[in-house]
């Protein structure tokens, strides 16, 4: 039997290593950054706070690695967590009920996300002209609706609503936060789906060759619109999750920059922004990392106002090592 150091060389291995592994390197170095700028950045209420910072973006780039991975990008997300999140505050306030809210959430998020899915599958549109056009009209519709002012949670309900990303369960004495087991939830489940399931083997084969996938049987059109489907859901969740945390959704500013935050976090998780490659835990990663990065940049007083511009340079920079790797295989 030929061992693995008999059938790589030492410079194979380390190009391998970081090829299959570089998310995990990027985390690793960034935690060794971080604890260098902050000795305390590792304590448990630190660690928590990203987990809940990361929660409402993390689980949308969940469905926008499935998104990319199968060739395609949105871009109407921030705005579609806006809408969502607006009138969901609004069906409270009527129906006094979180969970009747929960189902509205859902169900227009996945309204809005099929309606990119068919505009992209069954009209021929390309991904980043459809979801720019949602985005538009979203954010249009969220600001006409709240005429620049926000959409406050009733009194009557701010107790008990404010609890889905306030409330918290202890295990073995640790504090753990309802909006961090629901990232570390979905990210399981979406690890399985585009791992183990025919649904995922489909998603990557769309993304790495349309037509070798047609010609494979596969439902190239059926697989666009539920990715673009699965999105918009996850959109949905995120905007009730949201609506929870900051309690008054600003119609005018409400995921700002979200679909930057959730692409930046795809990119450096590793997934090919050409489709047909990527890893669940990257994108769980990558998540994390921009929050990281972030939290650094915070402790230096770098102004917030810079984000924008960050989110930036980490997508070109991610995008530029992955064709470096394409290169060199």
């Amino acid at each position: 039997m030929v061992s693995v150091f008999q059938k790589y060389s030492f410079k194979d291995l380390i190009k391998k290593l970081f090829a299959e592994y570089s998310y995990w390197l990027s985390f690793i170095l960034l935690l060794i950054l971080a604890v260098s700028v902050n000795t305390n950045f590792l304590r448990w209420s630190n660690i928590i706070n990203i987990f809940v910072q990361t929660a409402t973006t993390g689980i949308i780039a969940l469905g926008m690695s499935m998104v990319i991975s199968a060739g395609q990008i949105d871009i109407s997300v921030g705005a579609q967590v806006a809408i969502i999140s607006g009138l969901g505050i609004v069906v409270l306030n009527f129906t006094n009920s979180i969970w009747l809210m929960f189902a509205f959430c859902l169900l227009l998020g996945t309204l809005i996300g099929s309606l990119n899915g068919l505009m992209v599958a069954k009209g021929n549109m390309p991904a980043m002209i459809a979801t720019l056009a949602m985005q538009s009209i979203c954010r249009s519709l969220i600001n006409q609706w709240g005429q620049g002012g926000p959409f406050t949670v009733s009194n009557t309900n701010f107790d008990t609503f404010r609890l889905v990303a306030a409330g918290s369960i202890r295990i073995f004495g640790f504090k753990i936060p309802y909006p961090m087991i629901m990232f570390i939830v979905f990210s399981i489940l979406f690890g399985i789906i585009m791992r183990q399931t025919k649904l995922g083997k489909h998603i990557y084969a769309v993304g790495s060759n349309t037509n070798s996938a047609r010609l494979a049987g596969v439902n190239v059109k059926g697989i666009q619109i539920i990715v673009f489907m699965i999105t918009g859901l996850l959109c949905g969740f995120s905007g009730w999750l949201y609506a929870s945390r900051v309690m008054a959704v600003a119609a005018a500013s409400a995921g700002n920059a979200y679909e930057m935050e959730v692409i930046a976090a795809v990119a450096i998780g590793g997934t090919s922004m050409t489709g047909g490659r990527g890893k669940i835990i990257g994108t769980f990663l990558g998540a994390l990392m921009f929050k990281i990065i972030n939290n650094i940049l915070t402790m230096a007083d770098v102004p917030t106002f810079l984000n924008g511009a960050i989110s930036g340079a980490i997508i070109i920079v991610a995008v530029l090592l992955q064709n470096v790797q394409n290169k060199s295989k």
